[in-house]
């Protein structure tokens, strides 16, 4: 529920079933998924609409409250094809896919980095090949599965829209009236397969100290031709996945948060936290707290290593009988 950073340590208020609770640590790793450094993607133009009337794909939706209904989708990635793929196979009437580009994203422009020398040394690009990187997939498109579209286009009553961005919904009781390029359309729900925004001020439990949280927008000014907000409010990591200060010297325990969620995609080129990520960016993450943690607890570990007092696994009796022993020469009278 908040994070309450102190002198050495975290102050994690927790909500456990209801009890609140508090937990101190020194370390925190944000595995916490899509939502986890900023939240669901709303449309502006669903927003106005009565909750009732539409949903996110990140919402536990009732498909079978579906059926026999007429249904819009926005957005044209895996998820929102996954979610016209249910509504059809749950029985929906019909089921509209609302795509703003003229084709489906189809190429799948993170792919040719995946060879071994872009893999492991993206993290050390320059700012302006990452941030290039990053706007290039914006513009191109998130691909979804082929066999995801294979899934909808099996029936007859899912219609594709290309090119067909909302202009303007309003509810007409409990329907959604939606205009779309010169068209107007009637729906009884609509779903948002819009994906997730990236902004560590809109996390609650970050609300104490995001304002210290260095952003791409604040290490980076993009070209004119190259900008875009959405990746400007993703927090401009350090190479172990951990939080950085805007301005030096006024927030050092962000270095003592590590972010392995998509927040981090700007950063290392990849969907932070999915399994593309997982052989390069563990083992970063998991060796800079190693290292924190070991040299933070120095004086420590260097009395258990300097410990004279050390248990011999042996004695010498173990040997005593093999040792060599040179027999004295005799007399000669």
């Amino acid at each position: 529920m908040r994070i309450e950073p102190d002198a050495d340590f975290f102050r994690l208020h927790l909500e456990v079933n209801g009890v609140a609770q508090v937990e101190t640590t020194r370390k925190i790793i944000f595995a916490n998924g899509v939502a986890g450094t900023g939240g669901p993607n709303i449309p502006p133009v669903l927003a106005s609409l009565p909750r009732t009337l539409y949903a996110h794909t990140a919402d536990a939706i009732d498909f079978n409250n579906l059926r026999g209904k007429t249904v819009a989708v926005l957005g044209a990635a895996a998820s929102a094809f996954d979610a016209a793929g249910v509504a059809l196979e749950s029985g929906a009437k019909a089921v509209h896919l609302f795509a703003r580009r003229p084709a489906i994203a189809s190429v799948p422009v993170n792919r040719v980095r995946g060879y071994p020398g872009a893999y492991y040394n993206y993290p050390q690009l320059p700012d302006a090949a990452r941030w290039f990187q990053a706007w290039r997939f914006n513009q191109v498109g998130s691909t979804p599965p082929p066999d995801a579209i294979e899934r909808v286009i099996a029936f007859s009553n899912f219609h594709l829209h290309l090119s067909a961005p909302w202009k303007s919904a309003h509810n007409q009781g409990d329907r959604i009236v939606a205009q779309v390029n010169d068209h107007v359309f009637e729906f009884d729900f609509a779903i948002a397969g819009t994906g997730y925004f990236v902004d560590p001020t809109k996390r609650p439990e970050l609300a104490e100290f995001a304002h210290h949280i260095a952003l791409w927008r604040d290490r980076y000014e993009a070209p004119a031709d190259q900008r875009d907000e959405r990746l400007s409010t993703h927090p401009y990591l350090g190479s172990a996945h951990e939080y950085q200060e805007k301005v030096p010297g006024n927030a050092p325990y962000l270095k003592d948060i590590h972010v392995f969620n998509p927040a981090g995609f700007v950063s290392f080129g990849l969907p932070i936290g999915d399994v593309p990520s997982i052989r390069r960016d563990v083992p970063a993450i998991v060796a800079r707290i190693s290292h924190d943690l070991f040299f933070a607890d120095w004086s420590l570990h260097e009395a258990r290593i300097a410990n004279g007092n050390i248990s011999p696994d042996f004695d010498t009796l173990l040997y005593a009988d093999a040792v060599w022993q040179q027999q004295a020469k005799v007399a000669v009278s």
